[in-house]
This record gives C-alpha cells, sequence and structure tokens, in this order.
C-alpha cells in the first residue's frame, strides 16, 4: 500500500538497496546512445565508455555526461578540463571494448588530437570537443556539464544499447 492509501500497481517498486536490479532493469528500458569520452591526464590519454550522455542547451552549447565515482579513472575525469565525447558508430564495439575497465585504451591505437591537446578517435558518428562547464553531484556518480567547443558529424548509424543488449537504429516505416 502507497503512503497516501492507494494501492502500488504490481510492476512497481520503490528504488531502494533491495530492488537496485530491478531498478538498473527499468532504467534498461530506455534506450541510449554509445560514447567513449576521452582526456589526456598525466598518465596518458584516457578513453571511458560512457552512456550516460545527454544535450543540455543549443545556445549555449552544453552537453553532460556522468562518469560513476566509484571508477579508478574517477579523478582524472572529474579533474579533466577539456575531453571529447565520440558517439560511437554501430560497427566499433572492438573500440568499445578498448575502453571498458579491463579494455586496452590507447595502447596500440592511433590517434590525433585536438587543439587542447584531447585525444580524438577515429570514425565516431559525432564528436564534442568540450571544456568543462559545471559539475554537480548525482548521487554515486557527477554529473559533468561541458560547454561544446567544437562539433563534427561524420555520419552513419550509431550504437545503441538497450536492455543489456548493443544494436542499432530500426527506423518506423
Amino acid at each position: 500500500m502507497m503512503a497516501d492509501g492507494g494501492q502500488m500497481h504490481p510492476s512497481e517498486f520503490i528504488p531502494g538497496p533491495d530492488t537496485s536490479r530491478a531498478f538498473r532493469n527499468a532504467l534498461g528500458c530506455f534506450a541510449t546512445g554509445v560514447t567513449v569520452v576521452t582526456i589526456d591526464s598525466a598518465d596518458g590519454p584516457m578513453g571511458f565508455a560512457a552512456n550516460s550522455f545527454a544535450a543540455v542547451s543549443l545556445d549555449p552549447a552544453l552537453v553532460l555526461w556522468s562518469p560513476a565515482k566509484s571508477s579508478s579513472r574517477f579523478a582524472h575525469y572529474s579533474a579533466a578540463m577539456h575531453y571529447a565525447i565520440h558517439v560511437l558508430p554501430h560497427s566499433a564495439r572492438d573500440m568499445l571494448a578498448r575502453f571498458t575497465r579491463s579494455g586496452a585504451g590507447f595502447s596500440g591505437l592511433s590517434y590525433q588530437r585536438n587543439p587542447e591537446g584531447v585525444p580524438l578517435l577515429d570514425n565516431a558518428v559525432a564528436r564534442f570537443d568540450c571544456r568543462q562547464h559545471a559539475t554537480h553531484d548525482g548521487g554515486d556518480h557527477q554529473i559533468i556539464v561541458g560547454r561544446v567547443l567544437r562539433a563534427a558529424v561524420n555520419g552513419g548509424q550509431a550504437l545503441i544499447f538497450h536492455q543489456g543488449q548493443y544494436g542499432q537504429f530500426s527506423p518506423l516505416d
């Protein structure tokens, strides 16, 4: 029963420690694009696979992403003043694997740098070169808002993540 005396629908739940898997599954119902966020650091170039990317504003041009505070690279990303967000093409599962927790990262990978020194990946569907604009506490994540300095669009189908699976978009007839 709900606090106001009403009944909860059988599929409803209250997010919390005992329902964390159900909450994660509910969030997985929202399809997202897949990005790799790159920075330059004292330890060299780094990349971070993230699906927590969203547009914030057209004027000024702002986007956000949210790294997990538990990440071993969190300190590098939260302190980075410049970074690039790469929207991966659907054919880039191998590139995505490089930038997950145990991936090879930039090891053996050729790349260019933007004017701010941020490493750039080839073949992104779109790329956003950003300067950190603001950060906000987001529970177990940090919300990083970036001012877009430059954007590039190469076109193609983006890699999509939905309910724990990767795929691509199929338009309706």
